[in-house]
């Protein structure tokens, strides 16, 4: 299923898309038509949290939908998928990343060097350039703000404390069951389906926390004021293999990098291991990915300006757009 949340005639819904996105599936009407209301078509959590026998229903009753329950895309505004995810918790899982995040802070020491060829010399020989080992102890985290989600064709508003916005190309699992010390050999069933993330940073507010003195209570501020999720989740039985699928970015049309959820060190497995020892997980939790090798401008050197559109695309899901708006810079 590819599941949305979405607004016609003035109300919330959720439904199945299908003829290519173009239609959409209302499921509680779907269900009303079929003689039999349903409380878990409510909204997506509503249906997370019914279980499988839930799913089971709304999977017949996009299968052979009522004329009644199907509607235009075209008349609908998309929402995320989850507007109010359970939790949100976000995981460094791409190697890629780190080492792309190092190659460029080292080309700017480098170029701001009275010595180039010097101090390339002893940044390749001090091992900064590689991904530290503790990276493979065990996952890092930190919890996002569940309250910040956007989707798909929404105006981001640039923080007034910042001056350099990014995007981060990421991907996310949606946890489908409670579950407390969950094992390697049933992580996999835990999970409901995939969406799309955008971790959307403040850097210039980032790095001054993460180096404020020895504190380092970072990310703070410089992640808190927005996530991207959407446009849909598609559920694990469309996705048999999660770790072949490619991840691009496109900024105002143009692709500007591109990666693959192979990277992942910490599959999505892994992570619900590590994530549930000794406390639970719960239905509508975003377990997401961290960023993709190359995908976001701390990586490529791009510098995002006030109106550009930023689409991030992962093969099977779909492709989540925003724009990003900054009335404080002129």
């Amino acid at each position: 299923m590819r599941l949305i949340t979405f607004v016609h005639d003035g109300k919330e819904k959720i439904g199945g898309w299908i003829d290519q996105d173009r239609k959409i599936v209302d499921l509680a009407r779907a269900a009303d038509l079929g003689g039999q209301s349903d409380p878990a078509m409510a909204s997506m959590l509503a249906l997370i949290e019914a279980g499988s026998a839930a799913w089971d229903r709304a999977r017949a009753l996009i299968k052979a939908a009522p004329p009644g329950a199907v509607i235009s895309t075209a008349d609908c505004k998309i929402l995320a998928p989850l507007p109010r995810p359970t939790q949100i918790r976000d995981c460094l899982t791409f190697p890629g990343h780190l080492q792309g995040a190092a190659k460029i802070q080292a080309e700017r020491l480098i170029n701001a060097s009275p010595d180039p060829a010097k101090a390339r010399a002893e940044i390749e020989a001090s091992g900064r350039l590689e991904v530290p080992k503790a990276f493979y102890d065990f996952p890092l985290y930190y919890i996002s703000n569940r309250m910040a989600v956007v989707g798909p064709d929404v105006d981001i508003a640039w923080p007034p404390y910042s001056q350099t916005i990014d995007y981060e190309m990421e991907w996310a699992a949606v946890i489908g069951k409670e579950v407390r010390n969950a094992t390697k050999d049933t992580a996999r069933d835990l999970i409901f389906g995939y969406t799309v993330f955008n971790d959307w940073s403040a850097r210039d507010e980032q790095m001054r926390a993460m180096q404020a003195g020895a504190l380092n209570l970072g990310p703070a501020g410089g992640k808190d004021f927005c996530n991207g999720v959407g446009p849909c989740i598609v559920t694990a039985d469309e996705i048999p293999d999660p770790y072949v699928l490619d991840m691009n970015v496109s900024v105002n049309g143009e692709q500007v990098s591109s990666g693959n959820s192979s990277g992942m060190y910490f599959k999505f497995e892994d992570l619900l291991v590590f994530l549930s020892r000794g406390t639970s997980l719960y239905p509508g939790e975003l377990i997401c990915s961290g960023t993709v090798g190359g995908g976001c401008t701390f990586e490529t050197g791009m510098v995002l300006r006030p109106g550009d559109v930023i689409e991030l695309e992962v093969e099977k899901i779909g492709k989540l757009r925003n724009r990003v708006v900054a009335p404080h810079i002129k």
